[in-house]
């Protein structure tokens, strides 16, 4: 019996490179050239190294900006730099029209389970722990968002729960980290097309604490994210936070003595740098606000609140920036 049939992947990987040629590259690559100026792969620190990380497979972690195309685009960038074809998470949430699971499943995706009873999460996350541990035995590289949906506001920061997971079981946190070779890569877009959205939902939330988003709402933000204009598209790799991790215990060894959750926020604390620093700077001037005015627009609400939405639309591109600004701030260095 298939223990993992719940969550795992199919993994007949003839069939899924055929498919994957003949379908689904020719389509993103559409997409790129519908919605996009270019999209870009680039390197923080040097370049062979980083190739050196991810050689024998790697585990790449990144911001979230696009339900879809986020690992869309990374999937296909490795693919044809690397001959990499990563395995990719993706929520049970997303499974809105029952013709979605088996495609994702056929694209080398993996299931997420967000639902459920505490006991069942907690089953379900154990599983797909060992799902993941499995695959990197196995030198399989893996893509997964640092968060469970992406950050409304632009503020990158890891959700501690997503390497509690990860390393569930394991008795030694550093040791379980550094065999999954944890690579972040920053995920840049210069407009991001679901920023009406995001903002609509914050005005949402702000006036009724029990609203809560749809099935409908996911699907309409999987459309917009994939057909909406994007400008410039960076993705920028940097080295596996290994060596920091090294460091880490050689300078201060009294990590190893912590609790697991101060662990993990230690941890969380050196992916979000590599994500920050990482960053593309994008030249913004009059033609931003212009976009920013038409965006509002679009926002379909009884009580529009426009200086509310402005202001949130605003930050959620400012805040990358000012992350940005604290890493290279900061005394870490990659």
């Amino acid at each position: 019996m298939d223990k993992y049939k719940q969550i795992r992947a199919y993994h007949t990987e003839w069939l899924q490179a055929i498919f994957d040629w003949v379908t689904i590259l020719p389509y993103v690559n559409h997409v790129a050239r519908k919605t996009t100026t270019s999209v870009e792969l680039h390197y923080l620190g040097e370049r062979q190294q980083i190739e050196k990380d991810i050689r024998h497979g790697a585990f790449f972690m990144t911001n979230h900006r696009d339900i879809c195309m986020d690992s869309a685009w990374l999937s296909i960038l490795l693919r044809k730099r690397y001959f990499i074809r990563p395995y990719i998470g993706i929520g049970n949430n997303l499974f809105g029209k029952w013709l979605i699971e088996p495609l994702v499943r056929a694209l080398r995706c993996f299931v997420v389970i967000r639902n459920g009873t505490p006991h069942e999460r907690l089953a379900n996350a154990q599983l797909l722990s060992e799902y993941i541990q499995m695959l990197r035995r196995k030198g399989k590289s893996i893509w997964l968002a640092q968060r469970q949906g992406r950050a409304k506001d632009g503020n990158d920061v890891t959700q501690p729960g997503v390497l509690k997971m990860l390393t569930l079981g394991a008795t030694d946190f550093f040791d379980a980290v550094k065999r999954l070779n944890i690579c972040p890569v920053s995920i840049n877009y210069e407009y991001d097309p679901c920023d009406y959205l995001k903002a609509r939902e914050m005005q949402l939330m702000r006036d009724n604490s029990q609203w809560k988003k749809s099935r409908r709402d996911d699907l309409i933000s999987m459309q917009v994210g994939i057909e909406g204009q994007k400008g410039r598209v960076v993705y920028r790799m940097t080295p596996s936070i290994n060596s920091d991790i090294d460091q880490l215990i050689a300078h201060h060894p009294e990590v190893l003595t912590q609790s697991r959750n101060e662990q993990i926020q230690t941890v969380c604390a050196i992916i979000d740098r590599h994500i920050h620093q990482a960053y593309e700077v994008y030249d913004r001037g009059e033609k931003f606000e212009a976009y920013l005015q038409q965006q509002l627009q679009k926002i379909n609400l009884p009580h529009r609140d426009d200086a509310f939405l402005m202001q949130k639309m605003h930050e959620m591109y400012e805040m990358p920036m000012i992350n940005h600004q604290k890493s290279l701030e900061s005394k870490g260095e990659l």
